[in-house]
């Protein structure tokens, strides 16, 4: 990484800020391309993976860790059956859109990413209701009833954050794995350009 942006600054002062012969512009575009793409490819990295040396972030771990949120959520209150079903029911329908390329996971991923929001809106609102029904008739308090709320609101919060993760993961892995495809040959290119320009500068 550290060589991959000092090299071209090195090479800019090399060519003394000017454009030369065919064959040096030729090796100096080709380095600005591999360097502009090594950064987008930087961005994309860092959105899959957890810091540089840390383990990628799946999507399946992402859903068995709202699995276990919705699994703590129902061993709690009344209210939160409806929950666990609406939340099962919307996970199973995440399996049904399984898309093959980086342009059907951004469109699929903003489609979830609108079902998400509205999931959240529609099943705190429901919980709420359900939450102030038991709290009538089991003569809760109000920071009782206000803690069972939010405790319902948390769940289905970090549920929803962790679904548009997944999508989100979806849409950049694929990218990345198109990134590559684009990168390497463009990296043989600048490596065949300055070879040649090497050897054009000292035969001639």
């Amino acid at each position: 990484m550290l060589l991959g942006v000092v090299g071209p600054v090195l090479i800019l002062f090399h060519a003394n800020f000017k454009l030369g012969a065919l064959n040096s512009n030729v090796a100096f575009f080709a380095m600005l391309i591999v360097a502009i793409s090594g950064v987008i490819g930087r961005y994309i990295y860092g959105k899959i993976h957890m810091g540089l040396h840390g383990g990628r972030a799946r999507v399946k771990e992402l859903l068995v860790e709202a699995e276990t949120m919705r699994t703590e959520l129902g061993q709690e209150m009344q209210a939160a059956s409806f929950v666990s079903r609406e939340l099962a029911t919307f996970s199973k329908g995440l399996d049904k859109r399984v898309p093959r390329t980086a342009l059907g996971s951004l469109r699929t991923g903003a489609i979830i990413a609108a079902r998400t929001r509205r999931l959240r809106v529609n099943v705190t609102a429901e919980a709420r209701r359900l939450i102030r029904a038991e709290a009538k008739r089991a003569r809760w308090s109000w920071s009782e009833r206000r803690r069972r709320e939010k405790r319902v609101e948390e769940v289905v919060r970090r549920y929803a954050a962790a679904v548009r993760k997944a999508a989100e993961l979806t849409f950049f892995e694929r990218l990345f794995s198109l990134w590559h495809v684009l990168h390497l040959p463009l990296f043989f290119l600048m490596l065949l350009a300055g070879l040649v320009h090497v050897w054009a500068v000292h035969h001639y």
